[in-house]
């Protein structure tokens, strides 16, 4: 398989979403945030995703001169308006917010409405745990898993993110989405041609199924039976009644070409450990749950895994797929 170095994926990104109508900044956030994931092994949601960016963006789904403005703000809350564009310089503009703003008052709360996918949830949150503060992301999507008990999917598979800062090690970073699998793992498997497992998801008629394909056209499963789709009921009432956005069964599903914008929802809370128990007492305590965690061996720590793979792709690169390369190229004109 063809290997590309981090810079050289950015680059060969940048330049198919500059082509296919992303202005600068949209195009640079956007592709480190891809990039970002291919290097910690998140295939799904890395440059594989550069090809329904340019669809959405092309047919105006999203809006690549859109840039994000404040649409509201009072003390420790701040709600940005993505303006229908892709939604990394928006939750970018949110997360810089959230951290000055919880120096400021202890806790920052930062929305962001009329907004598109936004990739791994732990990426915003790493200028947070940078910055020594707690950090919380949540994000709804195109609907695809129905709540506790129905059939219909209403909500999207809706992630959680949440960052622990440590004192002289790596934060714990937690990322999952709320489904069983994340649903880019269908899309990934749908274009490989593999099948997946039982448990994943259902067909359109409600039954079990091993198709991908059948999968993006029926519903995911939630995490954890009813309590993973509780949780999904939370995360979308947390980024769309606070902000304005739209539900996930309002938006047109992102693996379609033609639809409407999805105006999604995302937030961020960030928490300064000074203005609580204080940082002293922070740092005694995670590091007192961390030791008694890893005094089993087979405990592995958040994040840890990932920090690891992305150590290897900064020093060695990343292998990409013969096809999506090619498809890369295409889209960035050669």
């Amino acid at each position: 398989m063809p290997k590309l170095t981090l810079d050289e994926l950015h680059a060969l990104a940048v330049r198919a979403l500059a082509r296919a109508g992303a202005n600068d900044d949209m195009a640079a956030a956007t592709a480190r945030a891809l990039v970002y994931a291919d290097g910690r092994g998140l295939a799904s949601h890395g440059v594989s995703r550069i090809a329904q960016y340019a669809a959405h963006l092309s047919n105006g789904r999203a809006d690549g001169s859109a840039r994000p403005v404040f649409a509201a703000e009072r003390g420790g809350a701040v709600l940005i308006d993505a303006g229908f564009g892709l939604a990394f310089p928006a939750c970018a503009l949110a997360v810089a917010e959230a951290i000055r703003r919880a120096h400021d008052f202890g806790v920052a709360f930062a929305g962001v409405t009329n907004s598109h996918h936004f990739g791994v949830a732990g990426y915003h949150l790493e200028p947070i745990g940078d910055a020594g503060l707690v950090g919380l992301a949540f994000g709804n999507s195109p609907a695809a898993m129905p709540p506790a008990g129905g059939k219909r999917p209403i909500f999207g598979t809706n992630p959680i993110a949440a960052i622990f800062p440590r004192q002289r090690a790596a934060p714990l970073l937690v990322d999952l989405s709320l489904s069983a699998v994340a649903r880019g793992k269908l899309m990934v498997a749908a274009r490989e041609g593999k099948p997946i497992p039982l448990g994943w998801a259902l067909d359109r008629d409600g039954s079990p199924t091993t198709d991908p394909q059948a999968g993006l056209e029926g519903s995911m499963l939630a995490l954890g039976g009813a309590k993973g789709a509780m949780l999904a009921l939370v995360v979308e009432l947390l980024v769309t009644a606070l902000t304005g956005a739209a539900l996930g069964f309002e938006a047109t599903s992102f693996f379609v070409d033609d639809g409407n914008r999805p105006r999604l929802g995302q937030a961020f809370l960030a928490i300064d450990p000074a203005a609580l128990a204080g940082r002293a007492v922070y740092d005694e305590r995670i590091e007192t749950l961390i030791e008694a965690m890893t005094a089993d061996p087979a405990v592995r720590l958040p994040g840890y895994r990932r920090d690891a793979l992305a150590g290897a792709a900064a020093k060695d690169g990343v292998e990409i797929p013969p096809a999506l390369h090619r498809q890369l190229i295409e889209l960035a004109g050669g």
